[in-house]
């Protein structure tokens, strides 16, 4: 009998994720594919234009692995420039629309984008700021006949383009991020990275269908956009919103019937005091989407009675390609009716995710112990562009070590106890500002809260908290502290209180902790006492 041999694929070679865009772009060719305020494009339209945008791009000479800046609101053109970067095996870097022109600068710079997606007021803006060479521009409002014009660079194109074949560990993104740290770096997510990324998405049982209308308000050139491929490989339509203003987004939403959203807590936040206890605002809305920043459990109960039993958490971080972890819709229903401090979870691991609780030497912990999160999998990126310090100091033997700190129960469920350089340590005992923050939530005259550490000439760190008032609620420091004495432990207490207008925030929307903590450290060589 001859023996057979089966051979490995060569070098890992994967499905290209724009390929799985063009397949789903020819059975839903005439179903919207994606709409705005202004425009909208069908399946079919949305693969011919990103098949002229491919062309384009490598018409100007763009060659595999080259970075493609994007720096514009939420637009269609995103879409058809994130599709046209896979399909060419082009990197994708893209930029934060809210960012200021400096930081933009300094985005390209990192980069070494070859060539940058914009338009001229935002390009006027960042271009006085570039060091060095200034790349080209493809802008979105230049005419026809321009040279740098978007659009008639993609006229001159073929609608016709077959796309790269792509390896696992080949880069496909650049997902900037400055962290917790300030420091700019960008995780480099491969193809095996969004293919992995994908299958997650589609594994889970609320992720869009054919008639179903994804709603997205945040930044689609960040954690939003990450639904982007999901949901148009699974036939469904996307709707993008340029801005949010609570009241107008509601209006919008209910009107054009959206069944499914993604916001961060400060957004569901907004839309509480808008509605004011109004149930069910949205009837058509299916899943209501929260993640990117913890959310206070007597947060998400209210939004529940508002929103109806629709909510659902996603953990997870640019490092590890989007979400690793879900508490579902069933899981918070669970919650409500039976045991409301799991509402405290990010949820269980999805099925391809590796997430361990560990201890300081990589080592799993028993249920209930506190330790770090650490993720391993497909999912997890290549490291940092361009920077070895900063990968080696989270990625170990292929493991992203998240710098969260947590616990599991029984059951799998995760608890995010807080991040390790937030963490509090007065008097030799850990603080955690967000089991803190979770107690000040509880209380019906608070909006908004940010607990961090002080320096205390006892007690080394002392626990400090800005509070945002709901509006016309009275409310002042000794009233707040005697409700937390009935909630916590002393030395959890804030000891320092001080009631603000609002809270700062970064371009994402989350509260920035750091920087209402600097002032307190100014003087102090570190910021531990």
């Amino acid at each position: 009998m001859k023996e057979t041999t089966l051979l490995p694929p060569a070098a890992h070679e994967i499905a290209n994720v724009g390929a799985l865009v063009s397949r789903a772009a020819r059975i839903h060719a005439r179903r919207l594919a994606v709409t705005s305020a202004s425009r909208a494009v069908t399946y079919q339209q949305l693969e011919q234009r990103s098949n002229r945008l491919a062309n384009a791009l490598c018409g100007l000479g763009l060659q595999r692995g080259d970075r493609v800046g994007v720096y514009l609101p939420n637009c269609i053109e995103i879409v058809e420039l994130e599709l046209a970067c896979y399909k060419a095996a082009l990197v994708k870097a893209p930029m934060n629309a809210r960012l200021a022109p400096v930081e933009v600068a300094e985005v390209i710079a990192n980069s070494e984008a070859a060539l940058v997606v914009t338009t001229a007021e935002r390009a006027e803006s960042f271009l006085p700021h570039l060091k060095g060479a200034a790349p080209r521009l493809l802008l979105l409002d230049a005419g026809q006949d321009a040279p740098a014009s978007y659009e008639g660079r993609m006229a001159l194109a073929s609608d016709s383009f077959a796309a790269a074949r792509v390896h696992a560990d080949e880069l496909a993104v650049l997902h900037y991020t400055s962290g917790s740290s300030g420091v700019l770096k960008a995780a480099m997510q491969t193809f095996g990275n969004r293919l992995a990324q994908l299958r997650k998405f589609l594994m889970r049982a609320d992720n869009p269908r054919p008639g179903d209308l994804l709603g997205l308000v945040g930044p689609i050139t960040h954690a939003s956009g990450m639904q982007l491929v999901p949901a148009l490989c699974s036939g469904a339509t996307i709707r993008l919103f340029a801005g949010f203003e609570p009241a107008r987004f509601i209006a919008e939403m209910k009107r054009e019937r959206v069944t499914h959203t993604f916001m961060v807590p400060t957004m569901i936040n907004m839309l509480l005091a808008e509605v004011q206890g109004q149930y069910r605002p949205l009837p058509d809305l299916h899943r209501l989407g929260y993640g990117a920043a913890p959310m206070a459990p007597a947060r998400i109960m209210q939004a529940m009675d508002v929103f109806g039993p629709v909510l659902s958490q996603g953990y997870g971080a640019g490092e590890t390609t989007s979400g690793v972890c879900g508490l579902s819709v069933d899981d918070h229903l669970f919650a409500r009716a039976a045991m409301p401090e799991r509402l405290a979870s990010c949820g269980r691991p999805f099925l391809e995710s590796q997430v361990d609780i560990c201890d300081d030497e990589g080592r799993p912990v028993a249920a209930g112990e506190i330790g770090e999160i650490v993720v391993g999998g497909a999912d997890v990126f290549a490291g940092y562009w361009r920077a070895p310090e900063l990968t080696a100091e989270v990625l170990k033997n292929g493991r992203y070590h998240t710098g969260d700190l947590a616990r599991a129960d029984d059951e799998g469920y995760i608890y995010i106890v807080d991040r390790k350089k937030d963490m509090v340590i007065s008097g030799g005992f850990n603080v955690y500002p967000s089991e803190v923050e979770a107690v000040l939530y509880q209380h019906a005259a608070v909006d908004e809260a940010c607990v961090f550490s002080v320096p205390d000439d006892k007690w080394g760190e002392a626990v400090a908290a800005h509070i945002v008032r709901k509006p016309g609620a009275v409310l002042d420091a000794a009233a707040l502290d005697a409700f937390c004495a009935e909630r916590l432990a002393g030395f959890k207490r804030p000891r320092r209180i001080e009631f603000v207008d609002a809270l700062q925030k970064n371009a994402n929307g989350k509260i920035a902790r750091k920087a209402i903590q600097t002032p307190y450290w100014a003087g102090h060589d570190r910021r531990v006492n």
